[in-house]
């Protein structure tokens, strides 16, 4: 589907802790893997990662933080709360989608070693921030180099349309 999957979603991580809070706030047990996500992580700060950020897992595994998770019906449809896609997007803890630079297996328990981090300070809160509620943010996202191309462009769109014309 267009904005399901491919390189630059292969992998969608999400915070067990980010879990636990949305479970105090729907009063209801929230397993790994409830979001969709392939990967579950404990004690990262996946909000917090660094667009162009690579985490190593395991001895073979080398990922890089691509994008946020940008809502949509399904996700709602998955949990069957209403206005879910609303108080997601307000809660603006998105989780990451994630890009497969060294294949390999992981296992439950592996250890997430974040390898490198880039020069720049677009977290993947702030690119969730900028796409959904915050516009204004837009131009920052410009100086991470590895957000995917469609995600580049079309903030690009969005800025140039911000700007009065001269």
């Amino acid at each position: 589907m267009k904005h399901h999957g491919g390189v630059d979603q292969a992998v969608y991580a999400y915070a067990r802790e980010d879990l636990d809070t949305w479970e105090a706030e729907l009063a209801r047990t929230l397993p790994n893997g409830v979001f969709g996500e392939n990967l579950t992580t404990l004690g990262l700060d996946v909000n917090g990662a660094l667009i162009g950020e690579r985490w190593r897992i395991g001895r073979d595994v080398v990922l890089e933080v691509s994008c946020a998770r940008i809502p949509c019906s399904t996700f709602q449809g998955w949990l069957e709360q209403e206005g879910w896609v609303k108080r997601f997007t307000k809660a603006a803890r998105p989780g990451a989608y994630l890009r497969v630079i060294e294949p390999g297996e992981i296992s439950a328990g592996d250890l997430v070693e974040v390898v490198h981090r880039p020069g720049h300070e677009v977290t993947v809160e702030l690119v969730f921030r900028a796409m959904t509620s915050e516009p204004h943010l837009l131009p920052r996202l410009l100086a991470a180099d590895a957000l995917p191309q469609g995600e580049r462009r079309r903030a690009l769109r969005r800025v140039n349309a911000q700007t009065p014309e001269e």
